[in-house]
């Protein structure tokens, strides 16, 4: 992870989680509602803020829009591997999101901020061809990369492999697919769902790996959705619903 967060939000969620150790804030900056929230959350954790000028975040993080948290690595869950997925200790109807080549840093943090605030147990992504865990990534996540368990691997259809082990049932998100997420319901249990990269979607052998494969019913004259918008509707409309229906 990187050694920096950058921006109000994300680096509010870093003192709140845990992992930053310091906050600089931009000599003059405006003391407006995010600056305040990040100055009340370092206060109440005891985290060291310092006013430094703008040049000096400019080196740190060229996006910091007035504000950066230097963060702790040894605070932040764990960057985990393939075998992980083996051994990792899922609920009985945990969700995994896995990212199959989103390279957008901004596509990687939005798909996590959606994964974190629905309920998601882990991120699955590649090692290669994608997008890394940058500050901007963390930004756009909104800090939600500080707080999600996060694999990465080097062969998606492998890992999906693993999951299927574990007990998942995974579900590839797939325009072209003949059935939508109003066919039928989203199935019970460990489930993992696959969002594609932004150009091409899923490779032909991770499409192949999955269980199922569904659409999303598109109405307007826009073919697709960008994968983490893609993500955040499935998960609030196929899988939260689902879950919450199901007795305890």
């Amino acid at each position: 992870m990187s050694e920096v967060v950058s921006g109000r939000r994300a680096v509010t969620e870093a003192v709140r989680a845990g992992t930053a150790r310091e906050v600089l804030v931009a000599r003059g900056a405006l003391r407006n509602e995010g600056l305040r929230a990040v100055l009340a959350a370092a206060g109440g954790a005891k985290v060291r803020v310092r006013e430094v000028t703008r040049h000096e975040l400019d080196e740190l993080a060229p996006d910091h829009r007035g504000v950066v948290a230097k963060v702790g690595a040894e605070h932040a869950p764990p960057t985990l591997g393939e075998r992980d997925l083996t051994s990792y200790p899922f609920a009985r109807d945990a969700t995994v999101v896995v990212l199959d080549g989103v390279e957008d840093p901004q596509n990687l943090g939005a798909a996590a901020r959606s994964a974190e605030a629905a309920g998601v147990a882990m991120l699955v992504s590649r090692t290669h061809r994608a997008a890394p865990v940058t500050p901007a990534a963390v930004r756009a996540s909104a800090g939600a990369l500080l707080y999600l368990p996060h694999a990465r691997v080097a062969n998606i259809a492998r890992a999906i492999e693993r999951l299927q082990d574990a007990g998942f049932f995974v579900i590839g998100l797939d325009g072209a697919a003949e059935h939508t997420v109003y066919d039928e319901p989203c199935p019970a249990g460990r489930l993992a769902l696959v969002v594609g990269s932004e150009g091409a979607g899923m490779a032909r052998l991770v499409r192949e790996r999955c269980d199922a494969l569904v659409a999303l019913p598109m109405r307007g004259r826009i073919g697709s959705l960008n994968a983490a918008a893609s993500l955040a509707a499935v998960l609030y409309a196929y899988v939260i619903p689902s879950r919450e229906s199901t007795p305890g």
